[in-house]
């Protein structure tokens, strides 16, 4: 009995990450603390699942590729790949990305090429970040370290007292289907869109302007005396005094004879200002000056911005900074901004203060595109320093020198030492969300093996299979996969359809580990839906794609990964 209620449970769970509106670090902390505290599993399992190695090795390895991140090869190398023709300049860039995403953390790939992407005019940036994306996700297929849902199988593995996977154990399946995925990609990118770039856009179409006129009953009080602030849809972002900038607007600001005032939000609510004596609505006479501080950003994955709107978090006081616009995909967000909710990958366009570069929250909460704002980059030295040692420790992890654990440990005090990487940078960029998620989803596995419930559904594949044998089983593990990956996330598909995937080769008698690769690839096969994969929420504003644009790209690449997977798996891994 305890199976089935342990099934639904998990089944309520998985509706509840379909629907999103509850973070995962959330939703699996308080079911592995339930699972614990209903006596499912023992508060050792819980405690030993944070404790794991592989999953430190995540942990690591994320914090490691900081520094590597911040390397300005890319910057140089960018416009090299992107002259030429369009195809040709598409399947180098992917190269690139693809080989880069083998051993750096794709999310930090896609993260360093989205702003040089976004800011070179060479070919239109909508025709290059979907593929930008799939690359890295096809190189990370390719090795142990290449993504994180390799990483967080291998923990799985571990944790069932499994031999832990090999470095290049996957490049056997994984180098081929990345391979022919990316040939496909080049056929497929021609159905993209070519989308201006958010700078591109009017400024003026986000701003509304007034100026105070010499004899108006507002000069000498401040903007809360003279009720500025909570207008209806209007939001007072900044004045023009004397070719001046104020930004942001302090409440006790005081007005003065000629000020321009800069409202956004619903700019067609003008008739709001009406009812303030001597405030004169004007053309773009501050046009210069609004656009001399703007800055286009992205939200990232790790921020805290996510499913909570601006003024829950206060975004003027917190980052110093203005909401200008808002844009998810392709679609201008309009309305009061500060009531909408937002999601990561959404393209905020902002119009900063002077202290904006010096806030320490910024590389946390944003993908800067602006180029003038990025984060220092390393020192030549220091980026060698930084991929000779990340080389090394790869090298020796894959020959079994030394274990990828020590190494990188290594490598994170040789960075923190030479000062590449500071202990402020290393808490602000914590992976806490992830690591609660993988921890949390251990435990949940655990219980769902050591409850029966795995067994149940493996019968119960095994049963639908019974005509198909072994081989049948594990393309619908594959399947399952493959399907939850593209609804909810890659490491909590992983979580789920671990347990069952062995629990299914246990069942048949079969060698585990090809059923353990269905699980890796399968939770790695988001190509169709933009909302399962941090990669493509990050271009999805800046390329203002569609969904549309991401079925029609991706579905053709889908087809082959699975065919790829599906063929060589068994090949390379028999039963």
């Amino acid at each position: 009995m305890t199976a089935y209620w342990v099934l639904a449970s998990i089944g309520v769970l998985l509706a509840l990450l379909i629907q999103g509106r509850v973070s995962p670090a959330i939703l699996f902390t308080c079911w592995a603390v339930g699972f614990v505290l209903l006596g499912v599993t023992e508060q050792q399992a819980l405690l030993s699942s944070f404790s794991n190695s592989a999953l430190i090795t995540l942990v690591v390895l994320m914090l490691v590729s900081l520094a590597l991140e911040r390397s300005p090869l890319l910057d140089h190398v960018s416009d090299a790949l992107l002259k030429g023709r369009e195809s040709m300049a598409c399947l180098r860039l992917m190269g690139l990305t693809a080989l880069l995403s083998a051993f750096l953390n794709n999310t930090a790939v896609v993260g360093s090429l989205l702003g040089v992407i976004s800011r070179q005019r060479h070919i239109p940036a909508s025709r290059l970040l979907i593929p930008l994306s799939y690359a890295s996700i096809l190189g990370g297929i390719t090795t142990l370290v290449g993504t994180s849902t390799n990483l967080v199988v291998n923990s799985f593995v571990i944790n069932a007292g499994l031999p832990p996977l090999g470095m290049f154990q996957f490049t056997l399946v994984g180098l081929p289907v990345a391979l022919i995925c990316i040939v496909g990609l080049l056929f497929s990118t021609r159905w993209l869109p070519k989308n201006r770039a958010l700078d591109q856009d009017v400024p003026q179409s986000y701003f509304l302007e007034a100026q105070v006129m010499a004899d108006s009953p507002l000069i000498g009080n401040s903007i809360e005396a003279n009720q500025l602030r909570n207008l209806n849809g209007l939001f007072l972002l900044e004045i023009v005094r004397h070719d001046r900038l104020l930004s942001p607007v302090s409440p006790d600001e005081v007005l003065e004879p000629g000020d321009v005032l800069v409202f956004t939000g619903e700019v067609e609510k003008v008739q709001t200002l009406q009812r303030f004596a001597g405030l004169q609505l004007f053309g773009t006479q501050a046009d210069r000056l609004l656009t001399s501080n703007l800055v286009e950003v992205v939200i990232a994955n790790e921020s805290e911005l996510a499913k909570r709107t601006l003024r829950e978090v206060d975004f003027r006081t917190l980052f110093n900074a203005g909401v200008v616009g808002i844009r998810r995909g392709k679609r201008r967000l309009t309305g009061q901004l500060g009531h909408i909710s937002l999601r990561v990958g959404d393209s905020l366009l902002l119009a900063v203060g002077p202290d904006f570069t010096e806030q320490r929250n910024i590389d946390r909460n944003f993908h800067v595109l602006n180029g003038t704002l990025q984060r220092p980059k390393l020192q030549p030295r220091q980026s060698l320093f930084a991929f000779c040692g990340f080389a090394i420790v790869i090298a020796l992890a894959a020959t079994s020198l030394v274990p990828l654990l020590n190494g990188l440990l290594i490598l994170l005090a040789a960075l923190l030492v030479t000062r590449i990487l500071t202990v402020s940078e290393l808490r602000r960029r914590f992976p806490f969300e992830l690591w609660l998620i993988i921890g949390s989803a251990l435990t949940v596995a655990k219980a769902l093996d050591s409850s029966g419930g795995a067994q149940v559904i493996a019968d119960t594949v095994r049963s639908v299979c019974n005509g198909y044998g072994v081989y049948g089983a594990f393309i619908g593990v594959f399947i399952i996969t493959l399907i939850l990956t593209e609804v909810v996330t890659n490491n909590a598909a992983a979580a789920l359809v671990f347990p069952i995937g062995l629990s299914t080769a246990s069942a048949f008698g079969a060698d585990p580990l090809p059923f353990i690769m269905a699980v890796a690839f399968g939770a790695s096969a988001c190509f169709i839906i933009p909302f399962g994969y941090q990669t493509h929420l990050m271009v999805y504003s800046p390329g203002r794609y569609r969904l549309v644009d991401y079925l029609k790209t991706g579905l053709p690449v889908s087809l082959l990964y699975s065919a790829g997977v599906i063929i060589l798996v068994p090949i390379m891994f028999p039963f």
